[in-house]
């Protein structure tokens, strides 16, 4: 899951903020909040759309895509589009294991975010992303990340 990929990339459980929302819809505010509260380096929108026999379904994936996508973009704050869309319980059970990528990918762009708005400050970035496995050497980072927090 997300918390283990973490854990994995050196993020300490006390970086790592959970909460939950009454539905898919609320996704966007939440991660807007959490984004402009400057406590976090990446967000993780995580969620289950099923499909019914209604266009209410459209409507909310439609609405939560849109809005996950603008909160990144509005404040530069990794968000990662982690809401399942299916049609029915056995997809979702069939893609229920992909959050271990999306915490793999929150650490990734929050790294990405440091050395691209960081400009000159933080030029250890490439090597934090390579250490972390997601450059060419595949190894692990030996240090702990100190980082402020993911959702």
């Amino acid at each position: 899951n997300a918390r283990t990929a973490l854990k994995e990339c050196n993020v300490t459980d006390a970086n790592i903020f959970e909460t939950s929302v009454p539905g898919a819809f609320e996704l966007p505010l939440a991660a807007r909040f959490l984004a402009l509260s400057g406590t976090v380096d990446a967000i993780i929108c995580a969620g289950v759309l099923i499909k019914g026999d209604t266009f209410h379904f459209e409507y909310i994936s439609e609405a939560v895509s849109s809005g996950i996508m603008s909160v990144g973009l509005q404040t530069s704050t990794p968000v990662v589009f982690g809401v399942l869309t299916c049609s029915n319980e056995e997809q979702v059970k069939a893609r229920t294991s992909h959050g271990a990528d999306y915490g793999k990918t929150a650490v990734e762009m929050a790294l990405l975010r440091s050395e691209a708005l960081g400009a000159g400050k933080n030029k250890g970035a490439a090597a934090k992303l390579e250490a972390l496995g997601f450059g060419a050497n595949g190894e692990k980072e030996k240090e702990k990340k100190g980082a402020p927090g993911f959702f």
